[in-house]
C-alpha cells in the first residue's frame, strides 16, 4: 500500500499546514543547479504552472524571473515531485490557482501555489514509482523522436517541392505589405459570453487552413465586430506562440464563412487579387522560405514568441504572374496532399503519445501501475 508521511486525507498534518512541505521552501532567484525543480509562474495556460527538473546545467546558470525554484530535501525524490506535479490531479489544482483575464497571459502566485497539497510516500515507494514511469516513458521518448524526425523530413521535402516548382517560372521578389488589398490588421480581444457574437479561437488555425468551427461567443455585438469579420480568401496569421516554430503560421479561409470575427491573437492579411492569389500565399507562407524569416524577427516576452505587423509586412518571397502562381499551386498540390495525409497521421500519433503519458501518470499515482492502493491526497 502507498503510504504518506505528510498527507492525511488530502490535507497536511499540522506540522505541514502551509501546503508544500518546508523542504520545498522557495529560494531566491539566483543560480540554478542540478536537482532544482523550476516552475513557470507566468505565461499562457499551457505553459504556466509547468514543472521542470534540472538534471544537468553549466556553471552559474541563472533562472528567469518568471519561475519559482524549489530544492527538495531528503524526504522527497525530485523526480517523483516533478512527475506528480505533471499528473492530471496536480495540474487540475494548479490550473484553478492561476489568475488572469485571458488564456494567453496567466499568473501563478507564490501564495496560492504553496497551498498545494503534496503526497510524500516513503522514498522507496517514490523511487519505485519513478522507475516504472521512466521505463514506460523512455519508450514513448523513442517514438516521439521518430515522429519529430519524420516531421522535419516532411518540411524539408515540402520546401524542396516548392523550390523546384518556382525554379521553372519567372518571379519577382516582393514584400507582403506590397501585395495586400488593405493593410495588415490585428483582431480584437473579446471576453467570453456564451450567447454573444462569435469570434474564432487561435486553435482555428490548423494545417494551413482556418477551421470555422473553432469559435466562442464574445461579449460584443455584430456592429462591434464589423471591422473584424472574415471573408473567403482571408489569410490569418498567428501573432504569438510559446513555440518559435509555431509563431507566425498562417491559415487560409477556404469557404464562405457565416458572420464570425477573428481574435487579437491573429493578424489578417487580405491579398490584392491582381497580384497575389490567396492559395499561393498560403502555400508559400508556411514554407521554409518564409519560416526562416519569421523566426529571425520573432521576439520573446515572458516565454512567448511574438511578431507584429511591421515584422510580417517585411517578409519577402517570390511572386510569379497570376497564371504561373496557379501553375505552381497545381504542381505542388498533389504532392502536398500526400504530405498532408502523412502529417495528419503523425499528429494523431503525437496526440496519442501525449495521452499515453497522461494516462501513465494517472495510473501510477492511483496505484493501478504499481498494483497498490491510491496514495492519499491524490484523489
Amino acid at each position: 500500500m502507498l503510504k504518506t508521511t505528510a498527507v492525511q486525507a488530502g490535507s497536511y498534518e499540522p506540522t505541514h499546514n502551509k501546503g508544500l512541505p518546508e523542504a520545498l521552501e522557495p529560494r531566491p532567484q539566483f543560480e540554478v543547479r542540478a536537482g532544482d525543480l523550476l516552475m513557470t509562474c507566468a505565461g499562457p495556460r499551457a505553459r504556466c504552472g509547468v514543472p521542470t527538473l534540472v538534471r544537468q546545467t553549466p556553471e552559474r546558470l541563472m533562472m528567469s524571473g518568471k519561475m519559482y525554484r524549489f530544492r527538495p530535501d531528503e524526504r522527497l525524490d525530485p523526480r517523483f515531485l516533478e512527475l506528480w506535479l505533471l499528473s492530471a490531479p496536480a495540474q487540475k489544482r494548479i490550473d484553478a490557482m492561476k489568475t488572469g483575464i485571458s488564456d494567453s497571459g496567466l499568473n501563478l502566485t507564490h501564495d496560492r501555489f504553496v497551498q498545494l497539497p503534496v503526497p510524500v510516500p516513503s522514498l522507496d515507494e517514490q523511487q519505485r514509482i519513478v522507475g516504472l514511469l521512466e521505463d514506460h516513458q523512455s519508450r514513448l521518448d523513442a517514438a516521439d523522436s521518430y515522429l519529430t524526425t519524420a516531421g522535419a523530413r516532411g518540411a524539408v521535402l515540402y520546401g524542396q517541392l516548392l523550390a523546384a516548382a518556382l525554379a521553372g517560372v519567372e518571379a519577382d521578389e516582393a514584400r507582403l505589405s506590397d501585395l495586400l488589398a488593405v493593410g495588415l490588421a490585428n483582431g480584437r480581444s473579446v471576453p467570453t459570453q456564451h450567447d454573444g457574437f462569435p469570434v474564432l479561437r487561435l486553435t482555428a488555425l490548423r494545417n494551413g487552413r482556418i477551421d470555422l468551427s473553432e469559435r466562442k461567443g464574445g461579449a460584443w455585438t455584430q456592429d462591434d465586430a464589423a471591422r473584424f469579420l472574415i471573408e473567403r480568401d482571408d489569410f490569418l496569421i498567428s501573432r504569438g506562440n510559446g513555440s518559435l516554430h509555431l509563431v507566425g503560421l498562417g491559415g487560409l479561409v477556404v469557404d464562405d464563412p457565416d458572420p464570425v470575427a477573428y481574435p487579437d491573437t491573429m493578424i489578417r492579411a487580405r491579398p490584392n487579387v491582381e497580384r497575389l492569389t490567396a492559395v499561393y500565399l498560403a502555400m508559400v507562407w508556411n514554407s521554409p522560405l518564409v519560416r526562416r524569416q519569421i523566426e529571425a524577427v520573432a521576439r520573446t516576452t515572458a516565454g512567448i514568441y511574438k511578431v507584429n505587423q511591421r515584422d510580417l509586412g517585411s517578409i519577402a518571397f517570390p511572386v510569379p504572374s497570376l497564371a504561373d502562381q496557379a501553375a505552381v499551386v497545381r504542381k505542388v498540390q498533389e504532392s502536398r496532399d500526400s504530405l498532408a495525409a502523412v502529417a495528419s497521421v503523425r499528429m494523431k500519433a503525437i496526440t496519442r503519445s501525449h495521452s499515453l503519458r497522461r494516462s501513465l501518470l494517472t495510473a501510477a499515482f492511483s496505484g493501478r501501475l504499481t498494483g497498490d492502493q491510491p496514495t492519499k491526497g491524490l484523489q
